[in-house]
This record gives structure tokens, C-alpha cells and sequence, in this order.
């Protein structure tokens, strides 16, 4: 049984859902699909598919197993590639997992560039604030921010972002500016908290650390609700360069408490592990590595 050859066919199957469709695709006939499908259930033992009035769905195992077929197609095709000195037309589709925020700042209208240089790739963007299991989705790479979990994922730091009190000029002309850590208890803040509730924040100015518990009317539990809250003249926020970055360049918002710093945040691209990490999820994080730098702001001398 030529292994490839039969998983190409299952692909296929799953994808058109129906024997005949999948046949007529690969220029077959019928009963040659669903004797490999048969064959491929008694080799492995389990029932991949199932019929239904829809046509032939997968069972649980003829998904995972349709899944990791298909990656395993991808990175022979990709080997096949490289070894003929091609390898940089990639090809096929890459699936990417990232913040929604981010990826909407930063990441989507820059794609072009990307699927310019290779106009044989597809790109699937899952746009997520959770930590989503890469396996599980079938991730390529994925793009977290922040501090790392214990885990058995292979990960790459892209990049590193000051974080900043912030806030429009029209509510710091309407309620002041802080000049103090301590005075944020005063002000009005847009809380950023996925877990729900506060947040302690550690400031830093010289050997002085200053730990301030940040509360608010206004608790978001996503990036893009503490953007509009704040352009909106609600409050002011703790948040990374990244979330603000034109609205710091144009004046939009204002950066406070500047002689004081906070932790900074990271930036990762995160790949399975148990396989090879592919040339087409090493070519993104190269990307969105270039990107970070780009619209990155000019770092002041004495800045950490």
C-alpha cells in the first residue's frame, strides 16, 4: 500500500465528501477510492468516516487522522522543494494563530508583502485573545504576547515593547495628569484584565519600586475594548507601545509618568513541537519580526 497514495486520497474524500467526488478529482475511478479507504480503516483498525445525508463526514479519528495526513503531505511537498533549490517559493497554506488586536494593528495590513513574495501560499489567520491549542487546530505558529507558560511548545521571542501610562490629551486637560504613581488611584482607569477583576502594576525609577494596585469603573477583558475606551476620553491605561503606537506618533494619546518604567512585554512565536518546524512558519515569524522593528518608536537613550 503506497502509504502517501492513500492518504492523499482520504484527503481528498474528507474535502469533497463523497467517493465519486474524490474520484473525479484525482481522475480515478470510484471503486479504486473506496477500496483504499477500505483498506486504510482495516490497517489502522479504526472507522474514519461515517455516512450522513450530508455524505461522508470523518469520525473523530478520521480527523486527527485527516489532519495530520495532510501536514504530512505539506512537509514532504515542502522537503520536495527545498531539496530541489525552490524552497524559496513557498507554497500550500499556513495557518497562524494571534491576538486579535495585534493582528488587526499590525499584522493583517502588511500581509500583502508577505503573499507577494509568495504568491503560491495561502494564509488562514486565527484571530484569538486565548491561547488556543496548537496541535489540536493544526497551527503552523502562533503569536503570543507576554509572559510564557510552562510548555512543551518551541518558541522564538521576535521582540520587546515598553509599556505606558496613557491617556488623550482632552481627558488630561479635563482631569490632570498623574505625576505620581500613587495618583493613578485618583484618576479614572480602563482596566485591561482577560481574568476579569484589578491589576498590580510594579513602577520603576532608579532603585525606587513603587507597586500600585490600578481599579476602574471600566474592566475589559480585550485589547480592542481598551483602545476604545480610551480614545473615547473614558480614562487612562496601562498598555504596551504595540496597542497605541500610531495614536503615540500623531498625538492622540499622550504617554504619562515617562521617568518611571513598567515590565515590558514580549512578543513570541510559538511552534509545535513533535515536528519539523516548516520554512513557510519560519518565513512568517521572519516577517512579523521585520514588522516589530519597523513600527517600533525611537528607544531614548537612557530608556531599558
Amino acid at each position: 500500500m503506497d502509504r502517501f497514495a492513500v492518504m492523499e486520497t482520504f484527503i481528498c474524500v474528507v474535502e469533497t465528501g463523497s467517493f465519486s467526488a474524490a474520484a473525479r478529482r484525482l481522475n480515478v475511478g470510484q471503486p479504486a477510492v473506496s477500496k483504499s479507504i477500505a483498506q486504510l480503516e482495516d490497517h489502522l483498525g479504526v472507522r474514519l468516516l461515517l455516512r450522513s445525508t450530508r455524505g461522508l463526514t470523518p469520525t473523530e479519528a478520521g480527523q486527527h487522522y485527516y489532519e495530520r495526513a495532510k501536514r504530512s503531505i505539506e512537509e514532504a511537498n515542502e522537503a520536495d522543494l527545498v531539496a530541489r533549490g525552490t524552497g524559496k517559493g513557498l507554497s500550500g497554506k499556513l495557518r497562524v494563530s494571534a491576538a486579535v488586536t495585534f493582528s488587526r494593528l499590525h499584522i493583517i495590513p502588511r500581509l500583502n508583502r508577505f503573499l507577494s513574495k509568495h504568491p503560491d501560499l495561502q494564509i488562514d489567520v486565527r484571530l484569538d485573545d486565548r491561547n488556543i491549542d496548537l496541535i489540536e487546530q493544526g497551527i503552523d505558529v502562533a503569536l503570543r504576547m507576554g509572559t510564557l507558560p510552562d510548555s512543551n511548545m518551541t518558541a522564538r521571542h521576535l521582540a520587546q515593547s515598553r509599556r505606558h501610562v496613557l491617556a488623550t490629551p482632552r481627558y488630561i486637560q479635563s482631569n490632570g495628569a498623574p505625576k505620581t504613581p500613587a495618583e493613578l488611584a485618583r484618576h479614572e482607569a480602563v482596566v485591561y484584565s482577560p481574568n476579569g477583576g484589578n491589576t498590580s502594576w510594579d513602577f520603576q525609577r532608579g532603585d525606587t519600586v513603587v507597586s500600585v494596585m490600578v481599579a476602574g469603573r471600566i474592566v475589559v477583558s480585550a485589547a480592542e475594548g481598551v483602545r476604545a475606551a480610551v480614545l473615547a476620553d473614558m480614562g487612562i491605561a496601562i498598555a504596551s507601545e504595540w496597542m497605541f503606537a500610531s495614536e503615540i506618533r500623531n498625538g492622540e494619546v499622550q504617554t504619562l509618568l515617562d521617568d518611571w518604567t513598567l515590565p515590558p512585554i514580549d512578543v513570541w512565536a510559538l511552534f509545535p513541537t513533535g515536528r519539523m518546524v516548516s520554512a513557510k512558519a519560519r518565513a512568517f515569524a521572519d516577517f512579523v519580526e521585520a514588522i516589530l522593528k519597523e513600527i517600533a518608536p525611537p528607544q531614548d537613550d537612557d530608556a531599558s
